[in-house]
Protein backbone atom coordinates (compact mmCIF):
# COMPACT_ATOMS: atom_id res chain seq x y z
CA UNK A 1 0.00 0.00 0.00
CA UNK A 2 2.85 2.25 0.90
CA UNK A 3 4.40 1.58 -2.51
CA UNK A 4 1.25 2.66 -4.62
CA UNK A 5 0.60 5.70 -2.25
CA UNK A 6 4.41 6.34 -3.42
CA UNK A 7 3.69 5.86 -6.70
CA UNK A 8 -0.18 8.33 -7.19
CA UNK A 9 2.12 11.11 -5.33
CA UNK A 10 5.03 11.36 -7.85
CA UNK A 11 3.91 14.12 -10.50
CA UNK A 12 4.33 14.12 -14.62
CA UNK A 13 7.37 16.88 -15.41
CA UNK A 14 7.70 17.97 -18.83
CA UNK A 15 11.27 17.83 -20.28
CA UNK A 16 10.96 18.62 -24.00
CA UNK A 17 8.18 19.91 -26.21
CA UNK A 18 9.40 19.65 -29.81
CA UNK A 19 5.90 21.02 -32.46
CA UNK A 20 6.91 19.60 -35.60
CA UNK A 21 7.97 15.67 -35.95
CA UNK A 22 7.24 13.48 -38.46
CA UNK A 23 7.03 9.42 -38.17
CA UNK A 24 8.01 6.69 -40.78
CA UNK A 25 6.81 3.04 -41.34
CA UNK A 26 9.91 1.44 -39.94
CA UNK A 27 11.07 -1.63 -42.23
CA UNK A 28 12.43 -5.06 -40.27
CA UNK A 29 15.83 -4.55 -39.71
CA UNK A 30 17.71 -7.61 -41.48
CA UNK A 31 20.78 -7.38 -39.53
CA UNK A 32 22.52 -5.84 -36.61
CA UNK A 33 24.38 -3.00 -38.61
CA UNK A 34 21.55 -0.44 -37.52
CA UNK A 35 18.69 1.30 -38.99
CA UNK A 36 18.84 3.46 -41.87
CA UNK A 37 16.60 6.43 -42.33
CA UNK A 38 17.53 6.37 -46.12
CA UNK A 39 15.39 3.29 -46.38
CA UNK A 40 12.51 5.24 -44.58
CA UNK A 41 10.71 7.04 -47.79
CA UNK A 42 10.98 9.97 -46.06
CA UNK A 43 8.98 11.74 -48.54
CA UNK A 44 5.99 9.94 -47.03
CA UNK A 45 5.11 10.16 -43.19
CA UNK A 46 2.59 7.99 -42.10
CA UNK A 47 2.10 10.78 -39.25
CA UNK A 48 2.88 14.26 -38.44
CA UNK A 49 2.50 15.80 -35.18
CA UNK A 50 3.72 17.19 -31.46
CA UNK A 51 6.81 15.83 -29.41
CA UNK A 52 6.43 15.74 -26.21
CA UNK A 53 9.19 14.29 -23.54
CA UNK A 54 7.78 13.56 -19.60
CA UNK A 55 8.85 11.62 -16.80
CA UNK A 56 7.67 10.18 -13.86
CA UNK A 57 9.75 8.92 -11.06
CA UNK A 58 12.44 7.00 -12.95
CA UNK A 59 10.81 6.23 -16.03
CA UNK A 60 10.45 8.81 -19.21
CA UNK A 61 8.10 9.05 -21.43
CA UNK A 62 7.99 9.76 -25.37
CA UNK A 63 4.56 11.34 -26.42
CA UNK A 64 3.33 11.74 -30.03
CA UNK A 65 0.45 14.45 -29.81
CA UNK A 66 -1.56 16.11 -32.16
CA UNK A 67 -1.12 19.32 -32.66
CA UNK A 68 -4.03 21.05 -32.24
CA UNK A 69 -6.37 18.74 -30.01
CA UNK A 70 -3.33 17.19 -27.57
CA UNK A 71 -5.06 13.47 -28.29
CA UNK A 72 -1.90 11.09 -27.85
CA UNK A 73 -1.23 9.25 -31.10
CA UNK A 74 1.40 6.82 -29.52
CA UNK A 75 4.03 6.75 -26.60
CA UNK A 76 7.14 5.22 -26.00
CA UNK A 77 8.43 4.57 -21.91
CA UNK A 78 12.41 4.70 -22.05
CA UNK A 79 13.54 2.84 -18.90
CA UNK A 80 16.74 3.45 -19.62
CA UNK A 81 18.99 5.58 -22.14
CA UNK A 82 20.95 4.31 -24.20
CA UNK A 83 18.89 1.44 -24.45
CA UNK A 84 16.35 -0.62 -26.65
CA UNK A 85 13.59 2.16 -26.57
CA UNK A 86 15.39 4.72 -28.45
CA UNK A 87 18.17 4.17 -30.82
CA UNK A 88 19.68 6.78 -33.39
CA UNK A 89 20.03 5.52 -36.86
CA UNK A 90 23.42 5.22 -38.72
CA UNK A 91 23.18 7.40 -41.81
CA UNK A 92 21.80 10.81 -39.79
CA UNK A 93 21.25 12.70 -36.69
CA UNK A 94 17.78 13.95 -37.11
CA UNK A 95 16.17 10.57 -37.01
CA UNK A 96 15.42 7.63 -34.46
CA UNK A 97 13.63 4.33 -34.22
CA UNK A 98 11.51 4.09 -30.79
CA UNK A 99 9.42 1.38 -29.17
CA UNK A 100 5.95 2.63 -28.83
CA UNK A 101 3.67 0.19 -26.27
CA UNK A 102 -0.26 0.49 -26.15
CA UNK A 103 -0.61 -0.56 -22.42
CA UNK A 104 -1.42 -4.01 -23.07
CA UNK A 105 1.58 -5.45 -23.92
CA UNK A 106 1.69 -4.67 -27.54
CA UNK A 107 4.30 -3.38 -28.71
CA UNK A 108 5.95 -1.83 -32.11
CA UNK A 109 8.74 -0.20 -33.34
CA UNK A 110 8.40 3.33 -35.47
CA UNK A 111 10.47 5.65 -36.92
CA UNK A 112 10.81 9.80 -35.50
CA UNK A 113 12.53 12.26 -37.41
CA UNK A 114 13.16 16.20 -36.61
CA UNK A 115 12.47 18.56 -38.99
CA UNK A 116 15.48 20.59 -37.21
CA UNK A 117 18.80 19.27 -36.41
CA UNK A 118 18.81 21.79 -33.54
CA UNK A 119 15.25 19.75 -32.21
CA UNK A 120 16.92 16.40 -33.07
CA UNK A 121 19.64 17.76 -30.40
CA UNK A 122 17.04 19.08 -27.88
CA UNK A 123 15.59 15.34 -27.67
CA UNK A 124 18.94 13.95 -26.93
CA UNK A 125 19.84 16.05 -24.31
CA UNK A 126 16.69 15.75 -22.10
CA UNK A 127 17.29 12.05 -22.04
CA UNK A 128 20.61 12.26 -21.51
CA UNK A 129 19.91 14.69 -18.46
CA UNK A 130 16.80 12.58 -17.15
CA UNK A 131 18.95 9.56 -16.77
CA UNK A 132 21.98 10.73 -15.67
CA UNK A 133 19.72 12.81 -12.39
CA UNK A 134 18.53 9.12 -12.04
CA UNK A 135 21.87 7.58 -11.48
CA UNK A 136 22.64 10.15 -9.53
CA UNK A 137 19.60 9.70 -6.68
CA UNK A 138 20.25 5.86 -7.07
CA UNK A 139 23.79 6.53 -5.70
CA UNK A 140 22.89 8.86 -2.94
CA UNK A 141 20.03 6.62 -2.01
CA UNK A 142 23.13 4.03 -1.82
CA UNK A 143 24.64 5.92 0.18
CA UNK A 144 22.06 6.82 2.66
CA UNK A 145 21.39 3.12 3.23
CA UNK A 146 25.32 2.41 3.97
CA UNK A 147 27.14 5.49 5.23
CA UNK A 148 29.93 3.67 6.20
CA UNK A 149 30.94 2.09 3.11
CA UNK A 150 31.56 5.93 1.41
CA UNK A 151 35.30 6.75 0.97
CA UNK A 152 37.34 7.62 4.26
CA UNK A 153 40.45 9.86 4.97
CA UNK A 154 42.99 8.15 6.03
CA UNK A 155 46.08 10.31 7.47
CA UNK A 156 47.94 7.59 8.99
CA UNK A 157 51.54 6.99 7.85
CA UNK A 158 51.82 3.76 5.52
CA UNK A 159 53.79 0.78 5.43
CA UNK A 160 57.77 2.20 4.85
CA UNK A 161 56.26 5.97 4.80
CA UNK A 162 58.87 8.09 6.66
CA UNK A 163 59.02 11.89 7.36
CA UNK A 164 61.92 14.18 7.71
CA UNK A 165 62.53 17.12 10.00
CA UNK A 166 65.60 19.96 9.02
CA UNK A 167 66.94 19.32 12.64
CA UNK A 168 70.26 21.35 11.09
CA UNK A 169 68.47 24.45 9.88
CA UNK A 170 66.39 24.84 13.20
CA UNK A 171 69.83 24.23 16.00
CA UNK A 172 71.44 27.18 13.40
CA UNK A 173 68.40 29.46 14.27
CA UNK A 174 68.24 28.34 17.69
CA UNK A 175 72.25 29.32 17.86
CA UNK A 176 71.69 32.74 16.05
CA UNK A 177 68.90 34.12 18.94
CA UNK A 178 71.31 33.18 21.87
CA UNK A 179 74.55 35.19 20.28
CA UNK A 180 72.43 38.30 21.37
CA UNK A 181 74.08 39.95 23.90
CA UNK A 182 72.23 41.89 26.54
CA UNK A 183 72.70 45.83 27.21
CA UNK A 184 74.88 46.53 30.50
CA UNK A 185 72.30 48.28 32.96
CA UNK A 186 72.93 50.92 33.97
CA UNK A 187 72.32 52.81 37.92
CA UNK A 188 68.34 52.71 38.33
CA UNK A 189 67.57 49.62 36.09
CA UNK A 190 68.82 52.26 32.46
CA UNK A 191 70.24 50.61 29.54
CA UNK A 192 74.10 52.47 28.78
CA UNK A 193 74.59 52.87 24.96
CA UNK A 194 78.03 51.84 24.03
CA UNK A 195 80.76 54.43 23.38
CA UNK A 196 81.70 55.35 19.46
CA UNK A 197 83.92 53.25 17.47
CA UNK A 198 87.33 54.99 17.36
CA UNK A 199 87.63 57.04 20.55
CA UNK A 200 86.57 56.58 24.12
CA UNK A 201 84.59 58.52 25.96
CA UNK A 202 86.00 61.60 27.77
CA UNK A 203 83.60 62.03 30.81
CA UNK A 204 84.64 61.54 33.90
CA UNK A 205 83.57 58.11 36.05
CA UNK A 206 82.19 59.30 39.35
CA UNK A 207 81.62 57.36 42.20
CA UNK A 208 77.69 55.97 43.01
CA UNK A 209 75.30 58.83 43.99
CA UNK A 210 77.21 61.94 42.23
CA UNK A 211 77.25 63.13 38.77
CA UNK A 212 79.51 65.58 36.85
CA UNK A 213 79.54 69.03 38.27
CA UNK A 214 79.25 70.71 34.97
CA UNK A 215 79.83 70.73 31.18
CA UNK A 216 82.67 73.03 30.14
CA UNK A 217 81.20 75.40 26.82
CA UNK A 218 84.17 77.18 24.48
CA UNK A 219 83.62 80.65 24.10
CA UNK A 220 82.00 82.10 20.91
CA UNK A 221 82.07 85.49 19.99
CA UNK A 222 78.57 86.88 18.19
CA UNK A 223 78.48 85.68 14.78
CA UNK A 224 80.97 83.31 14.76
CA UNK A 225 80.57 79.54 14.77
CA UNK A 226 81.58 77.37 17.57
CA UNK A 227 84.95 76.00 16.84
CA UNK A 228 86.25 74.54 20.02
CA UNK A 229 84.97 71.07 21.15
CA UNK A 230 82.77 69.89 24.45
CA UNK A 231 84.60 68.94 27.51
CA UNK A 232 83.72 67.31 30.83
CA UNK A 233 84.87 68.61 34.41
CA UNK A 234 87.02 66.70 36.12
CA UNK A 235 85.12 67.58 39.22
CA UNK A 236 81.97 65.31 41.05
CA UNK A 237 79.09 66.62 43.03
CA UNK A 238 77.08 64.53 45.50
CA UNK A 239 73.28 64.26 44.16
Amino acid sequence: MAAMAAEEEEYEAVLCVKPAVHVYRVPPRASNRGYRAAEWQLDQPAWSGRLRITAKGKIAYIKLEDKTSGELFAQAPVEQFPGIAVESVTDSSRYFVIRIEDGNGRRAFIGVGFVDRGDAFDFNVALQDHFKWVRQQSELAKQAENPDQGPKLDLGFKEGQTIKLNIANMKKKEGTAGNTRPRPAGPGGLSLLPPPPGGKSSAPVCPSGERPSSLSVPAQLPGTPITGVWSYSNDCEAL
